[in-house]
């Protein structure tokens, strides 16, 4: 089980990048690791840290006046090869939203698969959220994901956003796809055992 979706409120991180693909998200050499863990200390790996291994801090995620659970990225998030581990990276470092005007298919669907909400919003509105939080570092964005609405607290504009019904229903129950199917078989055998009494 994992953490339930439901309303989130947050600062944002801005990346006002375009075509940013997965070997930016997480480089090649990462790719040897099964295990999600640590996956996030090696978030835009190559952006954040010099060769030496110390922080670039002319990069965004070094910059301490930015913070929150929602990364806010330019058009055509998450292009190039289809590594999972793009999505690890990106649930690891502890983003749960990330919002652009285009992602690319694979990928999002592999934020989806790791509890990550990939909205997609119009251009116009996404340039004007890269403004606001550049105004203000403490902008607020809101996703709802009930109402799939995502709402820029600073301006007040609002835009729906879609998403498949059942990763919604994924999303906002904690489930992923194996707890989605052990939920479905004890609701089959529930009503199997229903009729089996009644008859």
């Amino acid at each position: 089980m994992k953490q339930k979706f439901n309303i989130i409120t947050s600062t944002c991180v801005p990346l006002p990048l375009e075509n940013v693909d997965t070997d930016q998200i997480i480089p090649a050499r990462f790719l040897k690791a099964t295990d999600k863990r640590g996956m996030g200390d090696n978030l835009f790996r190559d952006w954040r840290f010099h060769a030496d291994g110390t922080p670039k801090e002319d990069f965004v995620l070094n910059d301490p006046t930015y913070s929150g659970v929602i990364l806010v990225a330019g058009k055509n998030f998450g292009n190039g090869s289809s590594r999972e581990h793009a999505a690890w990276a990106i649930a690891g470092y502890g983003f749960r939203v990330v919002i652009s005007s285009f992602f690319a298919d694979i990928h999002k669907q592999n934020e989806l698969n790791n509890f990550v909400l990939p909205v997609v919003v119009s251009e116009d509105f996404l340039q004007e959220l890269f403004a606001s939080i550049a105004d203000d570092h403490q902008t607020l964005v809101e996703v709802n994901l009930p109402e799939q609405t995502v709402t820029n607290k600073k301006t007040g504009r609002s835009e729906h956003f879609d998403i498949n019904a059942y990763k919604k229903h994924c999303l906002m129950n904690g489930l992923d796809d194996i707890d989605f199917l052990v939920a479905a078989k004890d609701k089959t055998e529930a009503w199997e055992k229903k009729m089996k009494d009644e008859g």
